[in-house]
């Protein structure tokens, strides 16, 4: 594993897009401080930039750098989780030293994910800033459940596709999305 994340995180690095197993679904990834690849998934994925996108993080205090304010509910609900759940945290910070703006909603919030497999998580980790993760396939198209469905338009439009023998720790489903404010208020966006 070691060996496949290294090589992923080198192609982040220089500013690449890769295809690699989350804890729900392959995902199409990106350093997601860097809008010009942020763009590339975009136009890859033929989707729309008005649409914001869901992020990868290592840990909660990767969000802290990158969210004005974390709801305390959000602690809680991270604290108690037992399947993968995206949270959307007002206050996104962007700029030079946060998220490429491209990744933040019109309302300026952004959706981030703490993986439950190892894969992800030990990549996300060992980048040292978090990826965008957005489902392996053309906008509109059915969201692949394994590597082997995955349209070869999105496999040949990546700079690095990580071995699929890492698919293990995917487990085909997408995660449930919560939206939270800083007064506390919870609204499920898909469960």
């Amino acid at each position: 594993m070691k060996e496949a994340i290294e090589k992923a995180v080198a192609v982040l690095r220089k500013g690449g897009i890769i295809l690699y197993p989350t804890d729900t679904v392959w995902g199409i990834g990106c350093d997601a401080t860097d809008a010009e690849a942020v763009a590339r998934i975009y136009a890859l994925k033929q989707r729309s930039d008005s649409k914001s996108l869901v992020l990868l993080a290592s840990d909660v205090d990767m969000i802290c750098r990158y969210v004005r304010e974390i709801p305390e509910i959000a602690l809680q609900l991270i604290e108690v989780n037992d399947k993968p759940m995206t949270i959307i945290y007002p206050g996104a910070l962007c700029g030079s030293y946060g998220l490429a703006e491209n990744v933040v909603a019109e309302d300026g919030s952004v959706g981030i994910r703490i993986p439950m497999a190892d894969f992800p998580r030990e990549l996300v980790r060992r980048f040292g800033k978090p990826l965008v993760s957005t489902s392996a396939n053309i906008s509109g198209q059915a969201t692949p459940k394994c590597y082997s469905e995955i349209d070869q338009a999105i496999v040949g439009g990546v700079d690095h596709c990580v071995d699929p023998v890492y698919e293990r720790d995917s487990d085909g489903k997408a995660s449930q999305i919560i939206k939270l404010g800083l007064d506390s208020s919870v609204e499920v966006i898909r469960k």
